[in-house]
C-alpha cells in the first residue's frame, strides 16, 4: 500500500502512541474523541497497536471498524511486524507475546493480511504544514519525498498478493541485511532509536551514537515526525518532532506509564509542531501489565 497522502483536518485529528493491547486505556481516548469532537474525528495510530498487553485482538477490531469508516489511519510497528514473521514461521513466541488469540483464530490469514497491506508512512499536512508518521524513526538525511519513496519500495514487497514476497523479505534479520536493503528500511523505520554515520540501532549503545532525532533536526527539514517506539525516553516534545510513545503496557514496572493522544486541535499555536506544546491527553495505565 502507498504512503497515505489525504490531509486530514488538523481540528479532527488525533495521533495516538503505542497502544500494545491496552484496550482499555484505547477505548477511553476514542469515546473522550468522539464525544468531544463527533463522529468526524479521525484517529492516526503510530503503530503497535498489539502484544504485551491483554486485549490485541479488541484493539485491532475498534482500529480496523475505525479504518473502515475512513476515521483511522495506522502505520506499521516493530509488533506487528513480529506477528506477521510468526505467522510466517521465521520468529518463535515470545515469553511475553499476547499475540496468540490473533494467530489461533479462524480469522488469523485475513488479519495478517490486512496489517500486511497497512504502510510504513502516513505523509499528510496539518494546518498546510507537511508531516510524516512512522513508528520508529527515519534516516536523518531522508526528505520527505525521500521517505516516501522508501516506504512505498518495502509495502509493495510487505503487502505484495504473493505472500512469499513478504516471506522472503522477512527471512533475513535486518541486523543482517544490506545497507539500503528494504529489509534495513523496514526495520530503520519500525525499530530504530540510535544512529552513527549511515548506521542504526534498536538501542542506544555507548559511545558516539545518539537518538536519531538528534541528526534528523540538524537538518532542519520542513516537515514534521509523528512516531512513537521509544517508551523510556517518554513522550518527546521538540521543535518538528511529536514522540508519543509513554510506555502504557509497561506500567507498574517501576514507573507510571500511560497512553498519550496528541491533539493538534488544541495547540495555541498556527504551526502545529512548534514548541511549547501542550496538546496532550494521558490515560494512566489501568493496572501493572507485566508481573515484577
Amino acid at each position: 500500500m502507498a504512503a497515505d497522502t489525504q490531509t486530514p483536518n488538523a481540528r479532527r485529528s488525533l495521533f495516538i502512541g503505542d497502544v500494545q493491547g491496552c484496550g482499555d486505556e484505547l477505548d477511553l481516548i476514542l469515546d473522550r474523541a468522539t464525544a468531544r469532537f463527533g463522529e468526524e474525528c479521525v484517529f492516526h495510530f503510530v503503530g503497535d497497536l498489539v502484544n504485551r498487553g491483554p486485549y490485541s485482538m479488541r484493539v485491532l477490531e475498534r482500529v480496523r471498524k475505525l479504518a473502515d469508516a475512513g476515521r483511522a489511519h495506522c502505520v506499521l510497528g516493530n509488533h506487528e511486524i513480529n506477528l506477521i514473521t510468526q505467522a510466517f514461521g521465521l520468529r518463535e513466541a515470545g515469553e511475553r507475546d499476547t499475540i496468540h488469540e490473533i494467530l489461533g483464530s479462524q480469522e488469523a490469514d485475513d488479519w495478517l493480511d490486512w496489517l500486511r497491506a497497512l504502510p510504513l508512512v502516513e505523509s499528510a499536512e496539518l494546518s498546510g504544514c507537511p508531516f510524516a508518521m512512522v513508528h520508529a524513526a527515519v534516516h536523518p538525511d531522508w526528505d520527505l519525498e525521500t521517505l516516501a519513496r522508501e516506504a512505498r519500495r518495502v509495502e509493495a514487497r510487505l503487502g505484495s498478493e504473493e505472500r512469499d514476497d513478504a516471506y522472503a523479505l522477512l527471512a533475513t534479520p535486518s541486523d543482517r541485511a544490506p545497507a539500503g536493503s528494504e529489509r534495513d528500511v523496514l526495520g530503520r523505520i519500525t525499530t530504530c532509536r540510535s544512529v552513527l554515520g549511515d548506521e542504526w540501532s534498536s538501542a542506544l549503545p555507548e559511545g558516539d551514537w545518539v537518538p536519531w532525532h538528534t541528526q534528523w533536526s540538524k537538518r532542519h527539514y520542513p516537515y514534521g515526525i509523528v512516531y512513537g517506539h521509544w517508551s523510556l525516553q517518554g513522550l518527546h516534545v521538540a521543535e518538528g518532532l511529536r514522540g508519543l510513545d509513554t510506555g502504557c503496557v509497561h506500567h507498574g514496572r517501576n514507573r507510571d506509564g500511560y497512553l498519550t493522544a496528541w491533539v493538534p486541535e488544541l495547540a495555541t499555536t498556527s504551526w502545529p509542531f512548534d514548541t511549547p506544546d501542550t496538546a496532550f491527553w494521558r490515560v494512566r495505565g489501568y493496572r501493572r501489565y507485566y508481573p515484577l
